[in-house]
């Protein structure tokens, strides 16, 4: 920790531990008020949002700004996705093609609308369509790392000298609305058209997180050190794909290639072969749902506390004002198109909460909508694959398309 010229720099290792006690003070929070379970408001998303807060009111009442180093965080990602890959079996992948080609083409069209959105808003205070165009796909679908790679390019091509300030506050906006939307918009469709998880699958094991009879069921210490074990030769072989991937000219996060190492292994191994931890092969384990629990939690909640709200107020009328139509875009798309393609089934709610976070978040917020969700009413495995395979994989590489398009175009 090191306090220098205003800012509380807290390094990695204490960051994280930080982000712990954020996601468990979330989980206690949402244990005592019923209307955050109710409307299945992510944990990690109610302590992060709550910190941030707190960080903000520090700076304002002191004008010290704390300054977290995320770099630890990244790992944590890596993790849960691998543990997605672990969960996914061959008959889920085959039976979620359908849904996920649905899935990905409302996401690409809903990327056009959400930059014509951004450039619409934009005209209407005077501005260049680059600055709608980074307050849509950019910084919304894009998210703060496609933002950090764009911003510079719409700045000195475009001359928006501050395109970096608005991406970023698009962003964080973004990230905010994204977390907070997924649940009640996945509780309204459930009980507007009475939905329920199929039969067989209510007793099995959640994706992410533990229900409340495996909580009193308790978990072994063999159980959970194989699933350790299993992650890492994952994660491993995922490295490897990384590297051979990187030769072929194709630049992808460490975290996809994980998520491919966990589906190729999974679907690779008998499901009762033991493992060098001579146990089978952890799929749908509630050692692996607690893994998954944690890392994510952990890293949303890191996310979320670590936004500086206060260097949002000079961009509020321009940005909100973007913010606030592209809110009303994503709910409109989600509730009256994706939910009706989809099948109008459990799995199209829980989906449907997924892509809430994902049209105006991220990947990570997204599973944590999902995971709220299905926590409380039931699991949905098909959900787990396609919205992180669509979200995770092809949306980066399609907006990176889609985005010089508009650049060129308007």
């Amino acid at each position: 920790m090191e306090f220098q010229d205003g800012v509380l720099r807290i390094e990695s290792f204490l960051a994280v531990t930080i982000g712990i006690i954020v996601l468990f003070i979330g989980k206690r929070l949402n244990d005592k008020v019923a209307i955050l379970r109710e409307f299945s408001i992510p944990e990690p998303v109610t302590g992060g949002l709550l910190f941030s807060i707190l960080f903000g009111v520090l700076y304002f009442s002191s004008g010290v700004a704390v300054n977290f180093d995320l770099q630890a965080r990244d790992v944590l990602l890596v993790y849960f996705f691998t543990t997605i890959g672990i969960n996914s079996n061959a008959r889920d992948l085959l039976a979620g093609g359908r849904p996920l080609l649905i899935l990905l083409a409302v996401t690409i069209a809903f990327m056009f609308a959400q930059n014509l959105t951004g450039i619409g808003v934009a005209s209407l205070f005077g501005l260049p369509a680059a600055v709608g165009i980074t307050g849509g796909s950019v910084s919304l679908i894009g998210g703060h790392g496609t933002t950090i790679a764009w911003a510079p390019s719409i700045a000195a091509n475009y001359g928006i000298t501050n395109a970096m300030e608005i991406g970023i506050a698009s962003a964080t906006l973004g990230l905010i609305l994204a977390s907070i939307m997924g649940g009640p918009i996945a509780k309204f469709l459930i009980k507007r058209h009475a939905l329920t998880p199929v039969p067989a699958m209510v007793e099995e094991v959640q994706d992410i997180g533990l229900s409340e009879t495996q909580k009193k069921a308790g978990l072994g210490h063999l159980d959970f050190l194989g699933a350790i074990l299993s992650i890492h030769l994952c994660i491993i072989v995922g490295f490897l794909l990384n590297g051979l991937v990187a030769d072929l000219g194709l630049k992808l996060p460490l975290f996809v290639t994980c998520l491919f190492a966990g589906i190729l292994i999974t679907n690779l191994i008998p499901n009762n072969m033991p493992t060098v931890s001579g146990m089978p092969w952890p799929t749908r384990t509630p050692a692996i749902a607690l893994i998954a629990d944690v890392a994510l939690g952990t890293f949303l909640a890191m996310s979320l506390m670590s936004m500086q709200l206060w260097t949002l107020i000079d961009l509020a009328g321009p940005v909100l004002t973007i913010l606030a139509a592209q809110f009303v875009l994503a709910v409109s798309v989600t509730i009256f198109i994706l939910f009706p393609l989809m099948g109008r089934s459990y799995d199209a709610a829980v989906v449907c909460s997924g892509f809430g976070g994902v049209s105006l978040g991220s990947t990570p917020t997204a599973m944590a909508n999902m995971a709220a969700v299905t926590q409380h009413f039931g699991p949905s495995h098909r959900a787990f694959i396609i919205v992180p395979l669509v979200s995770a994989f092809f949306i980066d590489l399609v907006n990176a398309l889609v985005i010089p398009l508009f650049l060129r175009t308007f």
